[in-house]
């Protein structure tokens, strides 16, 4: 029974720690699905927009990630509240074909996405998917971005950077739900300790005013 007992509790010593980081990895991601949001959508019936970042894509296909970003992206689609269209957005930042076009095929062709549909092919940074999508997003009433919860956030930091007026028209996307992928988000997590966190309101961004724009962020 000695042994028995002794086994649970050895169990438990190695099972509980790292029940604990990927909870903590949930948390940090569901922390940043919310922050960083408009207080004012528009509404001139414009309806909305959402934006996919991609993800460093060697091949001709898109890759693990960027499927998994369309699929978030489309779940995040609410047709039923008005226009809705797609904007996937990258360039060839690892390959030679850029991650909205990969991202593109796979939306029309697996997923049978038949919907309005955007492609953004230049962005090498996510400073420059913001900057380049602007002219795309600029007429909507509501705007998500959509990625891993902690670059989608950087994301809308630097709209809020770029174009405050643009950033009151943030609202939520569908890219967390709770155990998907629950290894990654605690690796994505544990890199962002590295990085100072960006702004997600007004009043934080008025703290940020001054800073240069980066020349690069994480994909």
């Amino acid at each position: 029974m000695l042994r028995v007992v002794t086994r649970a509790v050895s169990g438990i010593t190695v099972v509980a720690p790292l029940v604990a980081v990927l909870l903590w990895g949930e948390l940090e991601h569901w922390r940043a699905a919310r922050r960083g949001m408009g207080t004012r959508p528009g509404d001139r019936g414009t309806g909305e927009v959402v934006v996919v970042l991609g993800f460093r894509n060697r091949g001709r296909r898109a890759n693990f990630v960027n499927r998994w970003r369309v699929r978030a992206g489309l779940r995040s689609r609410q047709p039923g509240s008005g226009p809705s269209r797609l904007v996937l957005s990258g360039g060839p930042v690892a390959g030679p074909v850029s991650e909205a076009e990969l991202m593109a095929a796979y939306a029309r062709g697996p997923r049978r996405y038949a919907g309005p549909l955007v492609t953004e092919t230049r962005s090498m940074t996510t400073w420059e998917n913001v900057r380049n999508v602007i002219p795309l997003i600029a007429d909507a009433d509501r705007i998500k971005f959509v990625s891993d919860s902690l670059h989608a956030e950087r994301a809308r930091a630097f709209l809020w950077r770029q174009r405050p007026d643009l950033a009151e028209r943030l609202v939520p996307a569908a890219d967390y739900r709770f155990g998907e992928l629950a290894l990654i988000k605690t690796v994505i997590a544990a890199r962002g300790l590295r990085k100072r966190r960006p702004p997600g309101n007004a009043e934080r961004l008025r703290a940020w005013q001054g800073h240069p724009a980066p020349q690069s962020a994480a994909r």
